[in-house]
């Protein structure tokens, strides 16, 4: 595998680039051609600390301005975002892989969270009781935290750190961000649109690294928050350690998401989406359909149709508007996808589709899409989260049959049916425990003003991500009761001043 002289990627703490204390470096590779194009510094503890006392410096004054003034930087970030859209899109297609129009899909979803953030004088709204006793009255009101950390995974570098960072710096903490070292530009260049916004310096900060980057921020102490998206053993690792550190943590973990598609649907249409949902950028989303639960009669239709378009996409670079999917990140994740297709095909699958028999460019890290028809449910192909493009036919005879064997499953991040019957959308939007559910939509991810989180292991936490209960994670609520007595003296006659206090 060929190397070229690389740039280095450094961190970037209180408004400035750094290379910190640390030697250590990580490649970042150009997966569609194999040859590394950058390497990233990786953290040391005290490049953790030097981000967390900017961060901490910067909070003293970022949680006293005001909510308007800071709605009017979420407002200037959300311009050059879209200003930058395009570029932004490309950085992340040439780091990671994927297209770059689901890279740019990418941008306008985090987008998205940003204008969430931009009403954030309404979302923090408190509340007002007049006279609740002679003379008193009530309120609340909700603060920041302080410091605030999010930990994110190479799939969506862009995407998934927005669903963290508007609304925590919106409603006045400041951030650390550990992206992952797969695919780190664009969090650098999110560092400066920040600052072309006009947010201070040390509200937003972005140190690379690997595990000692995270376990140093896991056990700062001036940290006061962590989120979290990755894999479900780190997502627990994540929320045991900080949790005993008394932080808040949202540790989102992995995801084994079902498609259930009745006898009474378009199959055409369902397949459309489920090719989409099941490959799009190389099945590296935490949302992918990796399994389609064809009840009855549905399968051999469906089986025909996921075929046909299985072997009509276009695999190439992710820069080529002609490529459909691009490659894999990394060619650690190309062979560990090829060894679960192998052993999909030993434990007696049937591969309709062998992604590794594609016609593929040469040098980068590709595979192709993968279909597998009679999954059995104790197969690792179904119950193990691949992250590749592999989509698994599970074959029942009823409604019930298809969510009984979700909820058998222990991750819980989405589901979804496709069906022409209101009475069978009901009845699966009500009985499957997922923490998501989409009806004739593969890919549920709720708009910016829901939030987004699963259930089981692909949650560890109270709060989901985003929407009403992003605002509630990155603040906490405080209720004030007054009194304001004529002349100094309380006039309210009382009976018993040291009984507990009672309304009158």
């Amino acid at each position: 595998m060929s190397t070229t002289t690389a740039r280095k990627i450094e961190h970037r703490i209180g408004g400035s680039a750094t290379a910190g204390t640390s030697a250590r470096t990580s490649p970042v590779w150009d997966p569609a051609t194999g040859v590394q194009q950058a390497e990233v510094v990786l953290a040391e503890p005290a490049d953790v600390d030097a981000a967390v006392a900017a961060a901490s410096d910067a909070f003293e004054a970022w949680r006293d301005v005001s909510l308007t003034r800071r709605a009017r930087v979420m407002f200037a970030f959300r311009e050059l975002l879209a200003k930058h859209a395009d570029e932004l899109a490309r950085v992340i297609s040439s780091e990671h892989g994927k297209v770059v129009d689901d890279a740019k899909g990418e941008v306008i979803r985090g987008m998205e969270v940003v204008e969430y953030a931009c009403g954030i004088t309404s979302q923090l709204q408190g509340e007002y009781s007049d006279q609740v006793s002679t003379g008193v009255d009530a309120l609340s009101f909700r603060q920041p935290l302080g410091v605030c950390v999010g930990i994110t995974p190479f799939n969506f570098p862009i995407m998934v750190p927005m669903w963290m960072h508007p609304v925590a710096i919106a409603t006045g903490n400041s951030f650390v961000l550990k992206p992952s070292e797969r695919d780190p530009s664009v969090s650098n260049m999110v560092a400066e649109l920040y600052a072309e916004a006009g947010l201070p310096d040390g509200v937003f900060n972005v140190v690379h690294g690997d595990r000692a980057a995270v376990d140093a921020l896991l056990e700062h102490s001036d940290v006061a928050a962590v989120s979290f998206v990755g894999s479900t053993p780190i997502a627990r690792y994540v929320h045991e350690k900080a949790t005993a550190q008394r932080k808040r943590v949202q540790a989102l973990g992995g995801a084994k998401n079902h498609a259930v598609v009745m006898s009474d649907v378009d199959v055409d249409f369902a397949a459309t989406q489920l090719t989409a949902a099941g490959y799009g950028s190389a099945g590296q989303r935490c949302m992918a359909v990796s399994v389609a639960t064809a009840v009855g009669d549905a399968a051999d239709r469906l089986v025909e149709r996921l075929e046909a378009k299985a072997r009509d996409i276009k695999v190439g670079p992710g820069g080529d508007p002609g490529s459909d999917m691009g490659p894999v990140v990394t060619p650690e994740a190309r062979e560990r996808i090829s060894g679960y297709i192998e052993r999909g095909i030993a434990a007696g699958a049937n591969a309709v589709v062998d992604g590794r028999e594609a016609d593929l460019p040469a040098g980068g890290f590709f595979v192709g899409p993968t279909l597998f028809d009679n999954v059995g449910q104790e197969m690792d192909i179904y119950t193990d989260e691949i992250f590749g493009p592999v989509l698994g036919i599970l074959r029942v005879e009823t409604l019930d049959e298809a969510i009984e064997a979700i909820n058998r499953q222990s991750y819980a991040n989405g589901a979804s049916i496709f069906t022409a019957s209101g009475q069978a959308a009901r009845t699966f939007t009500r009985e499957v425990e997922t923490g998501m559910v989409g009806v004739n939509v593969a890919v549920p991810v709720p708009m910016a003003f829901y939030s987004f989180g699963g259930w089981k292991d692909s949650l560890f936490g109270d709060h989901h991500i985003h929407g009403p209960e992003g605002v509630r994670f990155y603040t906490r609520a405080k209720a004030v009761t007054t009194r304001w007595p004529d002349d100094g003296v309380d006039r309210v006659a009382h009976r018993g001043h040291m009984h507990f206090p009672t309304a009158v």
